[in-house]
């Protein structure tokens, strides 16, 4: 498994990325459903943290996607080659999003309900 120079963050952006890492390829989760694991009420800090990801790819946050099931942001922005970008991670994985950028397969929405809270 990688490690990773967790002191380049803050306490609270590694246990962000923390809980990323448990989301396997394959799948997604939302910004909601991240903050909720870890216990913060707040999607938006959640997609703060994530646009300062120092291990992207590594620490897989274009597996976090909006609550609408849209593709949501990537690196602070959410339209043009960012967002192509993560659309193109996530096919590489084997998730896929129709012509207006929504997941085609809700299956694919990690949870967190098969798995005790770890963190």
């Amino acid at each position: 498994m990688k490690t990773f120079d967790w002191t380049r963050v803050t306490p609270f952006q590694r246990t962000v990325l923390q809980a990323l890492l448990e989301v396997p390829a394959g799948y997604v989760t939302t910004y909601g459903l991240l903050a909720k694991r870890i216990g913060c009420g707040s999607a938006q800090a959640v997609g703060q943290a994530l646009g300062e990801n120092p291990f992207a790819p590594a620490v897989p946050c274009h597996r976090v996607i909006a609550s609408t099931l849209q593709l949501g942001g990537f690196t602070h922005q959410r339209a043009g080659e960012a967002l192509q970008k993560k659309r193109q991670l996530l096919h590489e994985e084997g998730v896929y999003f129709n012509d207006a950028g929504k997941l085609t397969n809700p299956q694919q929405i990690w949870d967190w309900s098969c798995c005790p809270k770890q963190l």
